[in-house]
C-alpha cells in the first residue's frame, strides 16, 4: 500500500486506563475505501484501540496519522473535523431527544448548509426505513437494533471519511445484524472506510475485506480476511473446528 492510498497509518501505538496498559506496539493501516474488522477475546483490547483513535483515550507512545494528520495529541472534536467518526459501544443514543434530533447532533461541526445536511438525513432515512418511520419518537425508546441503526446513522451524518463501529452485533437478533451487515455493506460501497469491532468472527470475516486479531493488547495476526478464515489459529481460537 503506498503513502498516498493509506487513510488511516497507526504506528507503535500505547495506551491504557492510569498505570494500567492496555494497548503495546499497535500498528494497523487502513486504505480508503477499505473495510476492516478488528476480531479477539472479551478483554483483547479492541474498544481501548477503538477510543484511542478517536481521541477518547489519550496515547502513551506511538503515532496516529489520519489523511496526513497528526491525531495522536487531538481532543475528540478536532478528530471528528477530521472525518474519523467513532459509534461507540452501547450506542450512547441522548435519552430525551428524538431519533431526528439524535441524527441532528452528529452534523453539528458541518458547515455546508440545511439543505446537505437534510439531504444527508434522506439518506440516512434510506438506508434505515424503521428510522424514518419513527423519527419523532424518543431515541430511548427503541429497540436494540434500532438504537444501532440510529447510532451509525448519526455517525453518518457526520459524512465520514473512516467510520469506527464497536460492537455491531452485540445482544441483537440474528435477523437485525443481517440489516446491519447489509447497511455496512452498503455505506463502504459508497466509499467509506470502515474498521469494526465485531464478536462474531463469522460475520467479521465474510464482511470485511481485512483483519485485524487482538491478543492481549497486541496485534496478534492481521492480514486479507479470507485468508485470516483460513488460518488454523483462528479455526481453533474463535471458530471451534479444525482444518481437515
Amino acid at each position: 500500500m503506498s503513502q498516498a492510498e493509506k487513510l488511516l497509518h497507526v504506528s507503535g501505538l500505547s495506551a491504557g486506563y492510569g498505570d494500567i496498559g492496555v494497548l503495546s506496539d499497535i500498528s494497523l493501516e487502513v486504505a480508503a475505501g477499505d473495510l476492516v474488522a478488528l476480531i479477539g477475546s472479551n478483554g483483547a483490547g479492541k474498544s481501548t484501540l477503538l477510543r484511542a483513535l478517536s481521541g477518547m483515550l489519550p496515547a502513551t507512545a506511538g503515532s496516529i496519522r489520519f489523511g496526513g494528520q497528526d491525531l495522536a495529541q487531538q481532543a475528540p472534536e478536532q478528530i471528528v473535523g477530521t472525518g474519523l467518526i467513532h459509534v461507540p459501544e452501547g450506542r450512547r443514543l441522548f435519552a430525551g431527544l428524538s431519533v431526528r434530533d439524535n441524527l441532528l447532533i452528529g452534523a453539528y461541526l458541518r458547515r455546508d448548509g440545511k439543505q446537505a445536511i437534510r439531504a444527508s438525513m434522506e439518506e440516512v432515512f434510506t438506508l434505515f426505513p424503521r428510522l424514518a418511520e419513527r423519527r419523532r419518537q424518543d431515541a430511548s425508546t427503541l429497540s436494540g437494533g434500532e438504537q444501532q441503526m440510529c447510532a451509525i446513522g448519526r455517525g453518518l451524518m457526520a459524512k465520514p471519511k473512516l467510520l469506527l463501529i464497536d460492537e455491531l452485533s452485540l445482544g441483537l437478533a440474528p435477523r437485525v445484524v443481517e440489516e446491519l451487515v447489509a447497511a455496512l455493506a452498503s455505506i463502504n460501497a459508497g466509499g467509506t472506510a470502515l474498521l469494526v469491532v465485531e464478536q462474531d468472527v463469522e460475520i467479521a470475516l465474510g464482511l470485511a475485506h481485512h483483519a485485524l486479531v487482538l491478543d492481549q493488547g497486541r496485534v496478534l495476526l492481521s492480514g486479507a480476511a479470507a485468508e485470516l478464515r483460513q488460518h488454523p489459529l483462528i479455526h481453533a481460537a474463535y471458530l471451534g473446528e479444525d482444518i481437515v
